[in-house]
């Protein structure tokens, strides 16, 4: 029997659980332009437990140079997410998202505990002394999700082979976009176009007479 044949046996001898792939998907606007801060999450056509009850890493969401760091966060249900405070300013973060309404009232530093995210739904975030203070967490059911880089490319690794309904989301988009079938092992790149209308992110303000900046 050859080498190449008995790799072969072995592959198929293989649980399902092992068998696993890197899917990458680039996310575009309509006009064609790589899209950062999209997420992108495959969701299994039909949910097997042993992928949902796989370990949940806990999260960081920093107040930094009077901004939310990063912008667009994506996490599984179930993580924990730390609010450090980086400024020499105290923060006053909140959320009225359906998916988690929290308050960690003015403080420096970091809080005692972090916060539980436990409910799918995108939450947006603010603080009450920063008013153009804004960021995302798109709280997920899959393990498999993640945030575009500036290429607008999203790597996900260790998907189990597999049919998948794969979500795009993007703070900008002009409308909920529909899923969209994906095999895995994907042949090539998945691309995506979604409608966004650009804005600028939330910025650390210009020093000047009468700002907080630090």
């Amino acid at each position: 029997m050859s080498l190449i044949r008995v790799l072969s046996l072995c592959c198929c001898m293989l649980p399902a659980s092992l068998l696993a792939a890197e899917v990458q998907i680039r996310i575009l606007d309509q006009q064609g332009v790589p899209l950062a801060d999209a997420v992108a999450e495959l969701q299994q056509a039909q949910p097997q437990a042993n992928l949902s009850a796989q370990a949940v890493k806990p999260a960081e969401v920093a107040q930094k140079d009077l901004t939310f760091v990063p912008f667009v966060s994506a996490v599984q249900k179930g993580t924990q997410i730390e609010f450090p405070n980086q400024d020499k300013t105290r923060h006053h973060v909140y959320s009225f998202s359906p998916a988690k309404v929290f308050e960690l009232k003015l403080y420096a530093g970091k809080p005692e505990a972090p916060v539980l995210f436990d409910k799918a739904g995108v939450v947006a975030l603010g603080c009450n002394i920063h008013d153009y203070m804004q960021a995302f967490v798109y709280v997920g059911d899959s393990p498999y999700l993640a945030v575009s880089n500036n290429d607008g490319l999203v790597q996900l690794t260790g998907v189990v082979d597999g049919q998948y309904q794969l979500k795009v989301w993007h703070p900008w988009q002009d409308a909920e976009q529909p899923t969209v079938a994906v095999t895995v092992p994907a042949a090539a790149v998945i691309e995506i176009k979604l409608p966004v209308t650009r804005q600028e992110k939330p910025q650390k303000p210009k020093k000047g007479f009468g700002n907080s900046y630090n």
